[in-house]
């Protein structure tokens, strides 16, 4: 079996294939690279059934890398091994992941025992395994009542990058009278309070507070601001 690791970061990296060699015995070959442009390329070229990616890569991040290599090879088994919890990231990869792929999402901070554990239940087993300080994540956005619907959480991000509402409506294909309910749910959900004294602005303020509890984060604006160019563009053509 061979195995790709993706992580820039010389140390992680060496412990990642010391682990894998701990773990994974079924593994006979290794590689790694260390940009997301790297990791793609080598990952269809080689045609590897498994990769371990790091999600703040240079080049691209690990949600892009995992986009581009399973719409090559939707079968990959990916482990996403990170230092971040993010609700964005997940998100992301909820939406990107085929049917007939296995993913897990692990955290750099687990124990060994339980990174050896991930890898043997995504890479040999084809099983989902998230860590649980992501699962929290995970169970608060199915939960509508407390967590973002996906139409609130599109329009969030458009909201992140500078979108009015009329451009939100006609991105999304929505009524501007939709965008403003979203809004208004947004607003609630991330407990963005009312100001009557009109001090602060609650578009800003509802950005700030999903950056603060990682329902969107800086990787996510930034790809989503490349989206956006691209829609311009084809909307002007």
């Amino acid at each position: 079996m061979k195995l790709l690791v993706v992580e820039d970061d010389p140390l992680h990296a060496q412990f990642m294939l010391d682990s894998v060699s701990a773990a994974l015995p079924e593994v006979t070959e290794m590689t790694h690279v260390d940009t997301g442009h790297q990791g793609v390329s080598e990952a269809c070229q080689g045609q590897y059934p498994a990769v371990v990616l790091d999600l703040q890569i240079p080049g691209q991040n690990g949600v892009e890398v995992a986009r581009n290599i399973w719409a090559r090879q939707p079968a990959t088994r990916i482990l996403f091994w990170t230092n971040y919890a993010d609700e964005a990231y997940l998100r992301g990869i909820l939406r990107i992941v085929p049917a007939q792929s296995a993913y897990g999402y692990i955290l750099k901070t687990a124990s060994t025992s339980r990174l050896h554990l991930a890898l043997r239940a995504v890479m040999i087993e084809g099983q989902i395994m998230v860590d649980p300080g992501v699962h929290r994540f995970q169970v608060r956005a199915s939960a509508t009542r407390d967590g973002l619907t996906d139409s609130e959480h599109n329009v969030l991000i458009d909201l992140a990058i500078g979108m009015t509402d009329k451009g939100i409506a006609q991105r999304r294909a929505m009524s501007v009278r939709s965008v403003q309910n979203r809004l208004l749910s947004i607003y609630q959900k991330l407990e963005v309070e009312e100001d009557d004294q009109g001090l602060v602005n609650k578009r800003a303020r509802a950005v700030y507070r999903a950056l603060v509890t990682r329902t969107i984060n800086v990787e996510t604006m930034i790809a989503a601001a490349r989206a956006l160019e691209l829609w311009l563009e084809q909307r002007d053509q």
